[in-house]
């Protein structure tokens, strides 16, 4: 189950904060309307935004906090944004909800 984070501004509308943890990656804004994903594959994926939708990402470039008017439509990028490299159960790598816990498994141990 995924945690979603809910904020307000002054006017109006919701968001959603995704995070990239634990892989080889770089986020990045080319333009407005164009996020950057360096997920550890051959090449940089560039993700179209699309309009009414505002994204802003941290310092570290590990965060991504996704903001707009309708609610189905953040949920939906955020979603699609996940799906590129959708966690991993058991490196825990991959990009989840900020505060998304995965349950690691154990990985297959050797037969004697």
């Amino acid at each position: 189950m995924a945690t979603v984070i809910v904020t307000t501004s002054g006017k109006g509308g919701v968001g959603k904060t995704t995070t990239a943890a634990a892989i080889a990656t770089g986020l990045a804004l080319k333009g407005k309307k164009t996020v950057v994903f360096s997920l550890g594959f051959s090449h940089p994926i560039e993700f179209p935004l699309p309009s009414g939708i505002d994204v802003a990402v941290d310092p570290k470039q590990t965060r991504l906090s996704i903001t707009g008017i309708d609610r189905q439509k953040v949920g939906q990028i955020a979603a699609d944004m996940r799906a590129l490299r959708p966690p991993d159960p058991y490196k825990n790598k991959g990009i989840r909800y900020f505060g998304e816990r995965l349950k690691k498994k154990v990985g297959k141990t050797g037969a004697k």
